[in-house]
Formats: structure tokens, C-alpha cells, sequence
């Protein structure tokens, strides 16, 4: 009789573990009054810093309606296309709004809201290369970020390709733009961006890597979260505020996008 009640305490505790474990972010959120949002400064326009280092973009907008949907105070945090999952993982951020592209492999590790902006991944460089597929790269240097989708494409696509991983993403445009690497893999939208901001530096689209929409992300079984998210999307898409961001921020209206 002692082993029997021994093992209903024991399931008891296991059980309250595994509630601890996988508690309901969002109430919490909410209890707390503060939501943690991580999301990117090096990459523009989703999210950078104006001439008083204060953070500006997409994302960074979209971040404070996220907040302000939920009626709580917003914290911001930099995160990196490196660190996201990781920050994400280790409880530093609630969610993340950083550009996100999902796969298979990030959907092991997270969970992935709806995308809310439509972009592809691809190699861009100057006119005079030739590289038109992941097979010519050859010994072309090409600057990606660490961990970002286009950096794993690539690896996995050429293995033997000459990749500059970068710290971020800005550092990779930084060696592309400098000429420390020939040719640059990014976001369609951040390629464009660079392009205005470097009229004299050539950003010709070399091959499409993947279409690669942005999603929010956070912890794994934090379906609440997940849901709510995804009917912050709904909503904001219905009322045309993701639309206004799309033209603030990208130049473009919002294009119809697939839903999880």
C-alpha cells in the first residue's frame, strides 16, 4: 500500500513538473503586465535604428501593436538571426518578430504564428557575376548571416560553397557593400532597402533561394500564445493596419498569404 501511495505522489509531482514546465505564457503575459519582444537592428527596413539610435522599422512597429493588443507594457529586446531561436528557448524573450522564415528543422524547436509579410530569400550581387545558380557559386565569396535561412540554404544547397557567416546581418551587408565578399544572400526586402541606401553598389538578383514569408515564434506548446497571435493577424489584416505597414515599410501593399 506504501509503494502504491509512493507512486500516486510521484505522479503527482511529475505532473505538476510538467505543468510548470509548459505554463501558459500568455496568461502570464498578461498577470505580469509586460511583454518581452525580441527583434532585429541590423536589418533594414524590418528593423534598424534612426539618427538617435532609437529603433524604427516593421517590426519594430509591428512589436508595439502586438503590446498594445495585448494591453501591456512593451519590452524590447535586440536579438540577431543567430540568437533568435536560442533566446526564445532559454525564456529571454516572450516572442519573436525578427523576420522569421520557417522550416521543418526551427518548427522542432518553436512554434510559428501565421506569416504576416510575404518575402523570398535569394543571392544578389553585381551584373558582371555570373553566378546564376547555387551549383555556379564556384569560389565566389558570398556573405550570409549566421543562422538565418538563407545561410542554411545555401550550406545545404552548395556545401562546398564560400561562405562568409557573419555575426548579422548587417555585418554581411557590410562585407558585400566594403567588397570583402562578392555577392550577398538576404531578404528580397532588405536587398532592396540596401540598394536605396547604396545607390552605387549593384544589387542584382543572382537566383531565388526560396519564398521565405515572416512569421512570429515562440516557445514550443504555447498554443494560447500561438492562437492569439494568429488572431492578431486576422484582425490586423481585415482592418488594413498590416497593409499600412506594408506600405510604410516595404513599398508595397500586403500580397495574400498562406495560413499554417
Amino acid at each position: 500500500m506504501r509503494s502504491f501511495f509512493a507512486g500516486l505522489a510521484a505522479l503527482a509531482v511529475a505532473a505538476f513538473g510538467s505543468v510548470e514546465a509548459h505554463a501558459d505564457k500568455l496568461q502570464d503575459i498578461l498577470q505580469k503586465g509586460v511583454v518581452r519582444i525580441g527583434v532585429p537592428l541590423d536589418a533594414p527596413p524590418f528593423g534598424a535604428q534612426d539618427a538617435n539610435r532609437n529603433p524604427i522599422g516593421f517590426d519594430i512597429e509591428f512589436a508595439e501593436m502586438v503590446a498594445k493588443g495585448l494591453g501591456v507594457k512593451l519590452e524590447m529586446q535586440q536579438i540577431t538571426g543567430a540568437n533568435r531561436i536560442p533566446f526564445l528557448m532559454t525564456d529571454k524573450v516572450d516572442i519573436v518578430i525578427s523576420v522569421l522564415g520557417l522550416t521543418p528543422e526551427r518548427a522542432r524547436q518553436v512554434m510559428f504564428t501565421a506569416p504576416y509579410a510575404n518575402t523570398f530569400l535569394a543571392v544578389f550581387g553585381p551584373k558582371s557575376s555570373n553566378v546564376t545558380s547555387p551549383e555556379t557559386l564556384g569560389s565566389t565569396r558570398i556573405a550570409a548571416a549566421k543562422g538565418t535561412t538563407q545561410e542554411l540554404a545555401i550550406s545545404a544547397a552548395a556545401p562546398k560553397a564560400n561562405l562568409m557567416r557573419t555575426e548579422d546581418d548587417a555585418t554581411a551587408a557590410a562585407a558585400y557593400i566594403t567588397g570583402q565578399a562578392d555577392l550577398i544572400a538576404t531578404n528580397s526586402i532588405v536587398a532592396q532597402a540596401l540598394a536605396k541606401q547604396n545607390p552605387n553598389k549593384e544589387f542584382e538578383r543572382k537566383f531565388v533561394i526560396r519564398r521565405s514569408p515572416a512569421h512570429m515564434a515562440v516557445q514550443m506548446d504555447q498554443h494560447n500564445l500561438v492562437r492569439w497571435l494568429d488572431s492578431f493577424i486576422f484582425f490586423n489584416t481585415m482592418n488594413g493596419e498590416i497593409d499600412r505597414l506594408h506600405r510604410k515599410y516595404l513599398d508595397m501593399p500586403m500580397d495574400p498569404l498562406p495560413t499554417l
